[in-house]
């Protein structure tokens, strides 16, 4: 805001910020700052006090003027002048007015209700310290250690009997099922494992006979054009088949319609007509399919 004839005031923004001496933590700040340079009449203030107070422009203009000739009276005897909520004036020795905000108002919109508030600092913590943990270990008596081996050897034969028990029933079962007082069984048992033997050694594994490779079979289409209206590419193929051409009307993407003129099973040959043909169909190409 200008003053016209006495200077400008203008806000500057301060980000928040902390004092690590007094613990204290402050939010950010609108700080008023004033400049005598800028005293040429833009007309806000004189506007805004006409349109508030009714008075016409010019004596609105009339009421600044005196109250900047009154401030100057003022400071000139030296008396110390305050504005509300914005800051005093005084002038220094060297006869310049200095301006003093007043630190107790924010005007920065998006601290409202933000004020400075103390903190307790946290206590120090060295992170290059380490806990080290002494972990006494008692070392083993020579009396524990021959009460460990005893006891193995002890328990090793008594493991060992009891996993040989069930193998030798194992064995004592097969062996009383094949040794049979029926010897009828026997000569059974016998031809059975005779019969297939004899069945093993006559069948033979053939191998598998591998179906021959399909190879599929290539062509190339000469297309001569691409319609959008299968109208257009039904003309396209009639006019072909009058010159003696074999056309073919192909479905392409989104919807387009390709023609073609002549269908080869090889790329040289297929290449090789449409250069021929390249004069009377401009821009014809090779599609494979």
């Amino acid at each position: 805001m200008i003053v016209p004839g006495f200077g400008g005031f203008v806000g500057n923004y301060s980000p928040a910020r902390i004092d690590k001496n007094t613990a204290t933590f402050y939010p950010p700040v609108k700080q008023i700052s004033f400049n005598r340079n800028l005293n040429h009449n833009d007309g806000l203030l004189i506007g805004r006090i006409s349109g508030a107070s009714g008075l016409n422009y010019g004596d609105a203009r009339n009421m600044v003027d005196e109250f900047v000739s009154g401030v100057k009276k003022k400071l000139e005897r030296g008396e110390k002048v305050t504005f509300d909520n914005i800051g005093s004036f005084i002038n220094n020795q060297e006869g310049n007015v200095q301006f003093e905000p007043d630190m107790s108002v924010n005007y920065h919109l998006d601290s409202y209700g933000l004020e400075s508030f103390q903190y307790s600092p946290l206590e120090e913590y060295d992170i290059r310290k380490r806990i080290t943990r002494h972990i006494n270990k008692e070392p083993l008596k020579r009396s524990s250690v021959k009460k460990i081996l005893w006891r193995a050897a002890v328990i090793i034969p008594v493991l060992a009997v009891l996993a040989v028990i069930p193998f030798s029933r194992d064995i004592f079962r097969s062996k009383v099922e094949t040794t049979t007082l029926n010897p009828l069984v026997t000569a059974e048992l016998e031809d059975n494992r005779k019969a297939v033997e004899e069945t093993a050694a006559t069948v033979q594994i053939t191998p598998p006979v591998s179906a021959p490779p399909v190879v599929e079979e290539m062509h190339y289409c000469l297309i001569t054009g691409s319609f959008k209206l299968k109208q257009n590419a039904l003309n396209q193929a009639e006019m072909l088949r009058k010159e003696g051409f074999d056309p073919e009307i192909l479905a392409a993407p989104e919807n387009f319609f390709r023609v073609s003129a002549v269908r080869c099973k090889d790329l040289n040959a297929a290449l090789d007509r449409a250069n021929t043909l390249s004069t009377k169909f401009p821009g014809i190409w090779v599609k494979k399919i």
